[in-house]
């Protein structure tokens, strides 16, 4: 009896051990810091809505590239921002440079973006989080946030993601020059904050 006693103690501190190691690999949008200024962006190879693959490094050999996290289809402040970069796309072409949006969401999730925003540039699938992570832009919202997003917004983030944790990445922007240097971003936990189209266009024409 007291070796079962033993072995149930052990059994309940392997998953205390778990659960707490859980807690403690997701963090919160505060504690994201995101790739600074002068950092080499990451490459990355990601699918688009109709599932053709878009490789940062063969972008960038014909032109800088603007790369935008988004959280999802169902984020309104989402949708206005991608809204507005449409509305603005041929002030950022015309100074040279080509943007991409990237969100957690599944292929059939970013024809929905598409629909709501008009968006004419490339939306992209970053599944299980692999280029979120790579630029430090990765969080988990705590659970009162999820039920609102879930049940209020109708995100569905477990349906819609590639996994069921529910992470999210901050709404960052980054400009990337041709060298795959970072030399501009917008990056704020709060996700109201978002990048604008003055700024972008004008760190692009650094680079003239």
């Amino acid at each position: 009896m007291k070796q079962l006693h033993i072995f149930t103690g052990f059994l309940f501190l392997l998953l205390f051990t778990d659960i707490a190691a859980q807690a403690q690999k997701f963090r919160s949008a505060e504690e994201a810091k995101g790739l600074e200024v002068g950092a080499r962006a990451p490459d990355f190879s990601a699918i688009d809505a109709k599932e053709n693959t878009f490789q940062l490094a063969k972008a960038l050999q014909k032109q800088p590239v603007v790369i935008i996290f988004y959280r999802g289809y169902w984020c309104p402040v989402c949708n206005r921002h991608l809204s507005q970069l449409q509305d603005s796309l041929k002030q950022i072409e015309k100074a040279g440079a080509r943007v991409i949006a990237i969100s957690p969401e599944k292929p059939e999730y970013l024809e929905k973006m598409a629909g709501k925003t008009g968006a004419g540039y490339t939306l992209l699938y970053d599944e299980g989080y692999k280029i979120a992570d790579a630029y430090d832009v990765t969080f988990k919202p705590d659970e009162a946030t999820l039920d609102t997003y879930n049940k209020a917004l109708g995100a569905n983030l477990k349906e819609t993601h590639s996994d069921t944790s529910q992470r999210l990445p901050i709404p960052a922007t980054y400009v990337v020059d041709q060298q795959g240097k970072i030399i501009w971003r917008q990056l704020d936990p709060n996700y109201k904050n978002r990048s604008t189209v003055k700024g972008i266009v004008e760190a692009i024409n650094t680079l003239r």
